[in-house]
């Protein structure tokens, strides 16, 4: 059985009898640092400062006091055995590689050793080894495989959010404002805490927090700038979205950051098409109004009059092909366009073809 877990699953078990030798991997801290807390916990228990604990810096550390560390019994221990945790192990690992493929066959019955790395190979004689004898948490982010190659696997995310919402936060995270959360940050885990943290102050223990009250707390004046330039922009009022787009910019804001508002404003546009269309072609009695508030457009009269223009003006073919517009963009920004006046080209490229496609003679229907 593998002993290589990704930490959402370690965190959710009990970590049980952890094995003489541990590997805690990846580039997300806030998943090592609790992963380092769970074992800590099953080692030597809780948080006593007397409890048998070393933490040493794998950048300078020595093998012989490492191994040295482990073999030393406290005196407050209570028979704990030993935990060392070997910060920044990475050069560690490669100075002393033989020694812990040695040791790792036979470790030391007094302690248990955690090597803290950021990169951890799985074709290395290494891992192989220590994912039958040993522990290994994966710290980064979730993936899945999407034909040859993977994917950042966004269900986990948000599925993660939401427990740790109700367990760390006492708040019960919706799922449309975790994907808000993530559009809006990023998937960075450290700020998802920090956000989710400051949300737990808008409601009661227990209560419900909104992708409404994450838009307001989370995305702010910045959020609703965005969302009133993405109306502009469907509107067809190029110049205007231009001038915004370019204020936005010059505030510091990076079109990585910028794309993933911007694509969850545009995308419940497409996803009113989508819903509309389906309740077409099935029969169902669905205005289009009820598809825009099924779509997450806030549900009055006013806001849905409005959003019901913007959509008859973008038409339900332009709008259904919106979603492989941003996937496209959302690609050339982690590629070709990560630079930041490149990807302000590809942002601005993306606003003018709304101009572009709009035919000024033609306010609503559909238009290939």
């Amino acid at each position: 059985m593998s002993k290589t877990v990704h930490c959402f699953d370690f965190l959710d078990e009990d970590a049980g009898e952890v094995p003489g030798m541990a590997i805690v991997y990846g580039r997300e801290a806030l998943l090592a640092r609790l992963a380092l807390r769970q074992i800590r916990h099953a080692v030597v228990g809780g948080d006593d400062e007397d409890v048998p604990i070393a933490r040493l810096d794998g950048k300078t550390a020595a093998w012989r006091d490492v191994i040295d560390e482990v073999g030393t019994v406290s005196l407050f221990g209570g028979g704990s055995r030993r935990l060392v945790i070997l910060d920044g192990a990475d050069d560690f690992v490669s100075r002393y590689r033989a020694e812990l493929e040695k040791y790792a066959d036979k470790p030391k019955r007094s302690g248990v050793l955690v090597l803290v790395v950021e990169n951890w190979p799985k074709n290395t004689k290494l891992f192989k080894k220590l994912d039958e004898t040993g522990l290994q948490v994966d710290c980064n982010l979730p993936e899945k495989k999407s034909g040859k190659r993977s994917v950042p696997d966004a269900k986990a995310l948000h599925d993660w959010m939401i427990k740790w919402a109700k367990k760390t936060h006492q708040v019960k995270l919706e799922r449309d404002a975790a994907e808000m959360m993530v559009e809006l940050i990023g998937p960075e885990l450290g700020l998802i805490d920090q956000d989710l943290a400051r949300l737990s102050l808008y409601v009661e223990p227990n209560g419900k927090v909104t992708a409404d009250l994450v838009r307001d707390v989370v995305g702010g004046w910045r959020m609703k700038a965005i969302w009133d330039l993405v109306d502009a922009a469907v509107e067809g009022r190029t110049a205007g979205v231009l001038e915004d787009l370019d204020k936005l910019f010059q505030m510091g804001e990076r079109p990585q950051k910028l794309y993933g508002q911007i694509a969850w404003s545009l995308r419940r546009y497409a996803a009113a098409a989508r819903i509309y269309q389906r309740a077409q072609r099935t029969g169902e009695a669905k205005s289009l109004r009820n598809a825009l508030a099924d779509a997450g457009f806030p549900n009055w009269p006013k806001a849905l009059d409005e959003a019901q223009e913007r959509l008859k003006r973008l038409g339900s073919i332009r709008a259904g092909r919106l979603f492989q517009q941003l996937l496209k963009l959302d690609l050339s920004l982690k590629g070709t366009h990560s630079h930041d006046d490149r990807g302000r080209l590809a942002l601005e490229k993306l606003f003018v073809g709304f101009a572009a496609e709009l035919d000024p003679r033609h306010t609503h229907g559909d238009r290939r």
